[in-house]
């Protein structure tokens, strides 16, 4: 099963897939955002490209886990939404809590440039984060 993990920012879009064992993650690409009708095009053309049956977006969430007042989360959810119109895929909505900062050090360890944009990492660390939970009972995989 192949899932395209997604990590929405405000000027790009992190991207990751899956291997088709649905075991392993890794970064796909950086979209850097222009319109939502742009972008949701080229989103769905990855995803027929490369067979995605799933999509797994990290949703922002507190340190309690819990959505906030008025967070991301919202954002996240109405443009998931306007995407799915366009991509129909079904969702998991994966917490994406501290995600940035482990693809901060994932990018050092890569041996980024500070100033590189981590956007396919943060996408890679949620999926690979999704698929484990998966492999070990924590979560359900995607209803396909």
């Amino acid at each position: 099963m192949r899932l395209l993990g997604i990590d929405h920012g405000i000027k790009r879009i992190g991207l990751a897939v899956s291997d088709s064992s649905g075991l392993i993650a890794r970064e796909y690409r950086i979209i850097t955002r222009k319109s939502k009708a742009e972008d949701f095009a080229l989103i769905n053309e990855i995803v027929e490209q490369e067979g995605i049956e799933a999509l797994v977006v990290g949703l922002p969430t507190n340190f309690e886990a819990h959505e906030g007042q008025y967070s991301q989360a919202d954002t996240v959810r109405t443009w998931v939404e306007r995407l799915t119109a366009v991509v129909d895929r079904p969702v998991v909505y994966w917490d994406e809590q501290l995600s940035s900062a482990d693809a901060r050090d994932l990018a050092r360890s890569k041996r980024r440039k500070p100033t590189d944009p981590i956007d396919d990492l943060a996408a890679r660390i949620i999926l690979q984060s999704y698929l484990d939970a998966v492999r070990d009972g924590m979560a359900a995989p995607p209803d396909i």
